[in-house]
């Protein structure tokens, strides 16, 4: 049998060659692209490993508090922590830390918002008229915030400048006693109407009270009113040398200050986010105390204090930690007039403001104030107990989280409140010294509460914050922004326009927090303190909140680096243990990164349009995604590749068989059984599969260094057991056919007749004829086409119509950025091996319909014509492997994304219109080989 094998081999050697190629070309491919696959499998783990080592591995949550939708999506919203107020307790926290394995626990407690203001400076010096003796300057300020979007106009301000002597009230009086002394040594009977304000001095020696309604005594509940409401005259004087005098307050006396510039300040009231940690554990998980940069860090013992500040009184103060940014986009602009006419001196309010609204002036220029230039000027004073940083914490107010609506599309609709109760700002129960802000005023998405008061008993008690350091957030502990955890305590969330109208209308930038307590968005806690000084805060407050303070647990495990299966396995073990001992809600943050959501955002009553924006929510277990997304992908290439050789392989045995019909035919006669005649088959196949795959062995090397692709020995060497039972296979169908074929069927035409009466016009419908007569033959073309412009066309959709989008997060869109050269290689490989089946089925056509072509020419036939009639038939082949393919990888493409856009589309036409045109130019081969046809002995075979 051997001996008879290597006969038919020798005696053939043209189609043996044919075949040992065939089967040398798909073997020596597969093993490539397989080392392809796996270096790209190699960088893609590394990548994973690389860039999933975030702030904290587990985050634990209060029981019942991970919304339907994040679960639903896998997802932690951006903002988790500034809406959770409460609900873990010590004891809990406890149990957390003595479980073994945790590297650090860190607690954090989200306590509320403190109402404090913040210095607007406007220098008027340019303003003023200094050839004029009395004048009025006139401020009209304009609150903006969100990128300029929400904008509120204030009541005006005024600067009264005059030549004229001033005189000054003196502090450090009986506030009984109606008569009020002044800088120049006189008493002053004090006008309840005016206040304790300055005298213009007249000519005649009189003198008159400048009226400012900002210093009449107000109710002790400020938070009623808002700081756009309130309007004020201040009085400056003009001297001689062209300076500027004015009066300031000091705790137990009035000073006069000389001035070369004349400033304006004005405060603006600013809820600042107050929440607890645990010193020791921050430090552990970011380096909290490394990022100080003035002052000192916080220390365990820091705690409340207690201060008599004087009959019937007590202070308690909370030491805090400040941070250097306060992530605030509001603004202060102001228009500047000139009032040249206008005389305050003397008039009483009603009067005064009647007088002043209807002046008539000029314009004297415009002025604009950061609150993040007023936040830094307030550092810059330096921490000290009469300096920076301190504020009240009479008023408390809690912010609850916002609520969705999933529209169609998988937006989320974030669900629009009215203004909240103004009454929470202060009240009968709510002692706020500090007008509410202005933005407050505005539509929100947050519930809002307050804190109760602290209990009075026999002592008015005052809470306030009094910073000892100041952190730089961005000086703390890095990780990579593609596994980046929610870690809102140190950084703000931070949401892009999803469409053009949107970023449009933001300029092209992030939309940031505005300071609103009920807005969207939530700026990080400005003001750290520790867990030892929360229970005297909430001394009173009778919610579950004092009881159960901390807001959330992240938790980091040791002895973990990158995503690894050990590791991810270690940290899912120790997060069960979390769940089991604490009943408390448990997320796994290892290996998850940022994956972008689209939020709608209704329109403000202060002007911001409807926002489309993308807020980077966090995807949990994207790495273990990704790892074994891609070791289906890598099966999934090997299958392709497999598939697309088997087609090709088996297509060429076939003909093989088919050319020796007559002698297998003889062999039956002679009386050789069928599983001889199948051995035969499958031996000559086996040979030659063997020779190919030691021949691959060979090659693959040399073909892979030129690649830059690493191939280890181990995966060289399955290129001969993988050329030979991928020969078995593709030569099992066609062995075994010939083995049943009757000895008669030699006699039996090699095509099938087509199966309609109609005759064809033209060339195209001849074509459409010959396809039809093979159907299997043309479907096999065809299918082998297909399969390799499907993996093409999903690749050019990742790489091209989304840039990656397909994976939904920021680690994913990276790791498809490294494996698209592995990915377009194995798609570009299979198309043309599809290309080399359809041209080879085009070959077998010319080669069984020898006879017909050869009678064609001999009536007339030219053969350009012949050669269009096979180009045709390609065409047809091509334009069927084609559309199935692209359309194939277009509904997948559509599938992994959720939607058909327009981009998609092109790139599965385009991917079509190049499988068209490979095809067509893998016919020109066997329509060339038309030329060398024997005409004359083919007819007298006939």
């Amino acid at each position: 049998m051997l001996g008879f094998i290597w006969g038919q081999l020798r005696g053939r050697a043209g189609r043996s060659v044919a075949l040992l190629a065939g089967v040398l070309v798909a073997t020596t491919g597969f093993v490539v692209l397989t080392g392809a696959t796996t270096t790209a499998r190699l960088d893609v783990t590394g990548a994973v490993e690389r860039n999933t080592r975030a702030a904290y591995d587990i985050l634990v949550r209060p029981k019942g508090t991970r919304t339907p939708l994040e679960a639903e999506r896998g997802l932690v919203r951006p903002n988790y922590l500034s809406g959770l107020f409460g609900g873990i307790t010590p004891a809990q926290y406890e149990q957390v830390k003595q479980i073994a394995g945790i590297d650090a626990a860190a607690p954090i407690a989200m306590l509320g918002y403190s109402t404090s203001s913040v210095r607007v400076r406007f220098d008027l010096t340019d303003a003023v008229d200094r050839s004029l003796e009395q004048q009025v300057i006139r401020l009209d300020p304009t609150f903006t915030a969100e990128r300029g979007l929400s904008t509120a106009p204030s009541s005006p301000r005024y600067v009264y400048v005059t030549k004229r002597p001033l005189l000054y009230p003196e502090a450090g009086t009986d506030p009984n006693d109606p008569l009020f002394p002044y800088s120049d040594g006189r008493t002053y009977r004090y006008d309840p109407q005016c206040g304790q304000v300055p005298r213009e001095v007249l000519p005649g020696g009189g003198s008159q009270p400048i009226c400012d309604p900002h210093l009449i005594s107000q109710p002790a509940n400020s938070g009623l009113a808002s700081e756009r409401q309130s309007w004020s005259v201040d009085t400056v004087r003009l001297l001689p040398d062209g300076r500027f005098e004015a009066n300031s307050w000091l705790p137990d006396r009035a000073q006069r200050v000389v001035t070369d510039e004349l400033v304006v300040t004005y405060r603006v009231t600013v809820p600042f986010l107050l929440a607890a940690v645990d010193p020791d554990a921050e430090q552990r998980l970011v380096g909290l105390g490394g990022a100080v940069t003035e002052g000192r860090s916080l220390r365990l013992d820091d705690t409340t204090t207690e201060t008599s500040i004087g009959p019937g009184a007590i202070e308690r103060s909370i030491p805090v930690l400040s941070t250097s940014r306060p992530y605030l986009d509001v603004t202060v602009r102001s228009a500047l007039t000139r009032l040249p006419q206008a005389r305050p001196a003397g008039l009483p309010i009603d009067e005064l403001e009647r007088a002043l609204s209807r002046a008539t002036g000029v314009g004297a220029g415009t002025e604009e104030y950061a609150l993040t230039d007023g936040y830094r000027d307030l550092l810059a004073e330096g921490i000290s107990e009469t300096g920076c940083c301190s504020g009240d914490l009479q008023t408390v107010i809690q912010a609850g989280a916002p609520e969705y609506e999933r529209l169609p599309d998988g937006t989320l609709r974030a669900v629009a409140r009215p203004p909240f109760d103004h009454a929470l700002y202060g009240g009968q129960n709510n002692l706020n010294f500090r007008p509410r802000p202005w933005l407050a005023d505005d539509n929100g998405f947050r519930p809002v509460t307050a804190l109760p008061q602290p209990p009075t008993g026999a002592n008015l008690q005052f809470r306030l914050w009094r910073t000892i350091g100041i952190f730089d957030p961005e000086k703390l502990r890095g990780f990579s922004d593609l596994s980046r955890v929610p870690l809102e305590t140190y950084e703000p969330p931070r949401t892009d326009g999803a469409d053009e109208r949107s970023r449009q209308a933001l300029g092209g930038r992030p939309l940031e927090p505005s300071g609103n307590p009920a807005g969207y968005l939530s700026s990080p806690p400005l003001l750290l303190t520790t867990l030892a000084a929360v229970p005297k805060l909430l001394a009173g407050d009778a919610t579950p909140t004092r009881t159960a303070p901390i807001s959330a647990i992240r938790v980091r495990v040791g002895d973990v680096a990158g995503y690894t299966e050990r590791s991810a396995e270690r940290v899912r073990l120790i997060a069960e243990r979390i769940a089991d001992t604490t009943g408390l809600d448990v997320d796994l943050t290892f290996g998850s990164s940022p994956a972008p959501q689209t939020v709608e955002l209704p329109a403000g009553s202060f002007g911001r349009p409807d926002l489309r924006l993308t807020e980077p929510w966090s995807a949990l277990g994207v790495a273990s995604v990704i790892t074994k997304a891609v070791d289906r992908k890598s099966l999934v290439l090997f299958g392709l590749v497999l598939v697309v050789c088997g087609l090709f392989l088996g297509n060429a045995v076939s003909a093989a068989v088919r050319d020796r019909r007559p002698e297998l035919a003889v062999l039956a006669c002679l009386g050789w059984p069928a599983r001889r005649i199948a051995a035969l088959i499958l031996g000559e196949v086996a040979a030659l599969g063997l020779a190919a795959g030691l021949l691959a062995l060979g090659l693959a090397f040399p073909l892979a260094a030129a690649l830059d692709i690493g191939i280890g020995w181990r995966q060289a060497a399955l290129a001969v057991p993988v050329a030979l039972l991928l020969a078995l296979v593709a030569g099992l169908t066609p062995a075994l056919r010939a083995a049943r074929a009757h000895p008669a069927a030699a006699l039996r035409p090699l095509v099938a007749p087509a199966r309609w009466a109609r005759r064809p016009r033209g060339l195209f419908g001849m074509a459409l004829v010959n396809l039809v007569r093979t159907p299997g033959r043309t479907l096999l073309g065809a299918g082998a086409l297909a399969i390799g412009l499907t993996a093409l066309t999903l690749v050019s959709a990742a790489a091209y119509a989304f840039r990656g989008a397909i994976v939904g997060s920021l680690l994913g869109d990276t790791v498809s950025l490294n494996v698209r050269g592995a990915d377009t290689l194995a798609a570009v490989v299979t198309v043309l091996l599809g290309a080399g089946a359809v041209a080879d089925v085009l070959y077998l056509n010319v080669r069984d319909r020898a006879a017909e072509l050869s009678t064609l020419r001999a009536v007339g036939w030219t053969d350009a014509a012949l050669g269009r009639l096979v180009g045709y038939e390609g065409l047809l082949i091509g334009a069927l492997g084609a559309l199935t393919g692209a359309g194939l990888g277009l509904a997948g493409a559509a599938w992994l994304v959720g939607g058909l856009p327009a981009a998609l589309v092109l790139v599965a036409a385009a991917v079509a219109l190049v499988g068209v045109l490979v095809t067509c130019l893998a016919a020109l081969v066997p329509a060339a080989l038309l030329r060398r046809l024997p005409t004359a002995r083919l007819l007298a075979e006939e």
